[in-house]
């Protein structure tokens, strides 16, 4: 079935088959990721899966790699919806070969707040760029018969309270921001499934919110399901509303009190029709119904998939200065000094429900040493960036009876018998779905042998809820209790305390290790989600001595690259960042480094913005985001100039720690939206600030000349379009972003100083010119007042450049009165 395509003849009488009973049964969730079959009707369950940056499937295994994709900042930094689209093939077959018919993903919700938790898994702080590249992506995953979930609906811009509060937002605000987010991949891509949030709007909870019948369904003509977000429906109340699916299962609000509620004649039995219909519709798409056409184009080759993570991550990589020491030259190159925790740490993706296990990850270190066979690359770590316990390196692990490289995990009840035993490749371990019993555990142990490789005194231990243990040859290394953390109890499963203790090692000399947990309903919180990592946390003792080292290093080499970044303890979903600063001492880790002589570049490892102090201290700057897998192949083709880094921001970086708008707290339940409709540039611009580094911006390794400006402006016959000469005037192909922005100097309503419109990308040869022809939507130039969509006749400037404060081109056009579709 293609998008779009209404409910036949065919669903209807599948409906009128089904009993009261059937029909309120479909509407719950089987378990937690699969939808309840009815095999009498040829229904059989529908998977869903966590997807922004990969498909992780069921079961959180290392056993079942998955491809980890670039973040969902780093594919909107491309600006590109062709590549969104290919993004969101890869999705697709990611899920074919796991069997999920429905992915979690796009996050569309906007980088409200650069202190937002999960800002790494949207897609920009602009509704127009977010709606194009997550429609682009939507579009990519559903030709390929994949049900892309387009979430969470609507204003879950935060992470601090996001089950309870209240976000508090003006309906103008609501309407030209946070859910024309949603406009293109719901009406334009038609997404086939939405996920509705845990928050509440304006005081009522989103799954019993009437946003989700108008302007969702009636308004915009979404003709699919809407599911809660996992364990979203609180209440029997929401089965009144738009609400269609509830997960997960098998328990949940609705069930045998739904069908009561029917009965009694307090909902009608056709509002869980159009549910069920809605469920039916999704299922033939998906081809989970029998008798349905399937959408399934060939398979497409892993070697392929790997390529385009380390193209996207390529094409999102921005570099924000330049003082001319990139791309490097790679024949002049004796030494190389890599500095940074998170060049062998690397953050290839954010914390949280998105997490895949990939069979592999390229760090920065391992990319450029890859590339650079005949260069002498050194490493130092310079400043410690990551908090708590990290997982043991494989190739030192055997299970206790040496058979394999791995552990030995098992799962112990109440009375001390064996439930479950299997040998896993990790000590990082989670258990979220699959088969093990995790709620019928009492204990949990991890056992394996250790052989370090590195001689020292390491501090040891696990990260873990509940009561644990941890032996080292029969000795008891650490004991304690770790304990849900209050600021993060959304993610403390998945971002637990670590408990340690001293152990002298010596390389080479095997070590028996043992583990215990206690399970308790705080270690498996409402989800049933277990979690537990045994490891060895990181030298913070020796914090100048590693300092010190790493300058003596940049100081021998030709050139630095200072790899800086956060940890999963500072981006993650379930909690909100306090801080723009980098963690630890890696600002002054930058600053010794650049304080030598050699030249530096410095890499940024985040999915969110950082304060950079030192920015004009240093050679140059690229923000390779949380850039997936192939990472580290992917930076040392931008580094040496194999590829052009292809990104733009998009968002405003900012250049201290309160920016225009920043508060991502609630106070008694509620968070204001006070900022109104001045968000992102818009907020910068609206208070007379200048950032770091503006909306749009990026370098490349070529000069461009844009003139030749002609406007075309909309009318009720349709969009309008801006035309523009790019000229490549440098020695290299590269690639720019035109982009188009609007104002209103002479106004009769409260506006942004100017607001983004559209953009093109475009590519182009040494010396090459392109006409380039961008579309001026109609929609650009309405606003929301009284309930209804306006626009105001009069004049308007439409600004033409390269990012929101390099607008050089500009034109003014009259738009008389004009339908505001």
């Amino acid at each position: 079935m293609t998008a779009g395509l209404s409910p036949g003849r065919g669903n209807e009488e599948l409906l009128d088959a089904l009993t009261l009973a059937e029909k309120v049964s479909l509407l719950t969730g089987q378990d937690l990721w699969r939808t309840r079959p009815l095999p009498s009707i040829g229904l059989r369950s529908m998977v869903f899966s966590d997807g922004p940056v990969g498909v992780r499937g069921e079961a959180w295994d290392e056993r079942r790699p998955s491809l980890n994709l670039p973040s969902p900042t780093t594919l909107s930094s491309s600006w590109d919806p062709a590549l969104a689209w290919q993004y969101g093939r890869v999705l697709a077959d990611e899920a074919r070969a796991k069997g999920v018919d429905v992915v979690l993903a796009p996050t569309v919700n906007l980088q409200r707040s650069p202190l937002g938790g999960r800002h790494f898994e949207a897609f920009s702080e602009d509704p127009v760029l977010t709606g194009e590249i997550g429609a682009a992506l939507v579009t990519g995953l559903q030709e390929a018969g994949v049900a892309a979930c387009v979430k969470h609906y609507v204003a879950n811009d935060y992470e601090t309270d996001r089950f309870t509060a209240s976000t508090e937002v003006s309906d103008r605000a609501l309407r030209e921001l946070y859910l024309q987010a949603f406009v293109a991949p719901v009406v334009s891509a038609r997404a086939w499934c939405v996920m509705s949030a845990y928050n509440a709007v304006n005081g009522v909870t989103m799954s019993e919110n009437p946003l989700l019948r108008h302007p969702l369904k009636d308004e915009w003509g979404f003709d699919g399901v809407v599911v809660s977000d996992w364990m979203g429906v609180r209440t029997l109340a929401s089965a009144a509303t738009a609400q269609d699916l509830v997960m997960p299962g098998p328990d949940g609000p609705w069930g045998d009190a739904l069908v009561e509620a029917v009965r009694r004649g307090e909902i009608a039995e056709s509002v869980v029709d159009d549910k069920v219909r809605r469920l039916l519709l999704l299922a033939a798409r998906v081809g989970a119904l029998a008798g349905a056409p399937e959408q399934r184009p060939p398979r497409l080759d892993p070697a392929d998939k790997r390529e385009l993570a380390r193209r996207v991550a390529t094409e999102g990589t921005v570099m924000l200065r330049n003082q001319g020491v990139l791309p490097l030259a790679r024949e002049t190159l004796r030494r190389v000094a890599v500095i940074g925790h998170n060049a062998t740490q690397a953050r290839a993706q954010g914390g949280g429900s998105a997490t895949v296990l990939p069979d592999r990850v390229v760090d920065p270190l391992m990319g450029l040493r890859a590339a650079l066979t005949d260069t002498e690359v050194d490493h130092a770590v310079g400043a410690v960036v990551q908090e708590g316990v990290a997982a043991l390196p494989l190739s030192e692990l055997t299970t206790p009876d040496g058979v394999e490289h791995g552990v030995r995990v098992s799962f112990l009840g109440a009375d001390g018998r064996l439930l479950h035993r299997e040998v896993r490749r990790t000590t990082d371990l989670v258990w979220f779905g699959g088969d093990a019993p995790v709620r019928e555990t009492a204990v949990l142990e991890v056992a394996f042998t250790w052989t370090p490789s590195e001689t020292g005194t390491v501090d040891t231990g696990f990260a873990a809820i509940g009561p644990g243990t941890l032996h080292v040859d029969d000795r008891c290394i650490a004991a304690g209790t770790g304990t849900l953390s209050t600021r993060r109890l959304g993610a403390s499963p998945l971002a637990p305390p670590s408990l340690t203790g001293r152990l002298a090692v010596v390389a080479g000399s095997p070590h028996r290790v043992v583990a215990r947990l206690e399970i308790t309903a705080d270690s498996l919180g409402a989800a049933g989600l277990l979690s537990i990592r045994v490891g060895v946390a990181p030298d913070t003792a020796s914090g100048q001595v590693q300092l010190e080292t790493a300058v003596a290093s940049a100081a021998a080499a030709d050139v630095a690259v200072v790899v800086v970044g956060t940890s999963p303890d500072v981006e993650s979903e379930g909690f909100d960042r306090t801080t723009l600063q980098l963690p630890g001492r890696q600002d002054e880790l930058v600053r010794a480094v650049a304080a030598t002589g050699t030249p530096t570049v410095v890499v940024v490892n985040a999915g969110a913005p950082v304060l950079l102090p030192w920015r004009d201290e240093v050679d140059a700057i690229l923000v390779s985001w949380f850039g997936g897998q192939e990472m580290g192949n992917a930076l040392a083709d931008v580094l040496l100039g194999e590829q052009e880094p292809g990104g733009r921001l998009p968002m405003t970086w900012p250049d201290e720690e309160t920016p225009p708008v920043v508060d991502v707290t609630p106070i008694d339940g509620r968070l204001e939206y006070s900022e109104e409709i001045h968000v992102g540039h818009r907020a910068w611009l609206h208070c007379g600030r200048e950032p770091a580094y503006p909306f749009g911006h990026g370098l490349g390794y070529t000069t461009w000349r844009l003139d030749d400006l002609a406007v075309h402006a909309p009318d009720d016959a349709g969009d309008g379009q801006v035309s523009v000469t790019v000229h490549n005037n440098g020695s290299r192909f590269g690639k720019q972003v035109v982009q188009v922005y609007l104002s209103r100097p002479e106004s009769g309503v409260e506006r942004p100083t100017r607001w983004f419109a559209h953009h093109a990308v475009v590519r182009l040869a040494p010396g090459e010119e392109r006409r380039v022809t961008v579309p001026l939507p109609r929609q650009a130039f309405r606003h929301w007042a009284s309930g209804a969509w306006v626009v105001e006749p009069g004049v308007f400037t439409v600004l033409v450049g390269t990012s929101v404060a390099d607008l050089p081109l500009r034109a003014n056009v009259a738009i008389d009165r004009m339908e505001a579709t």
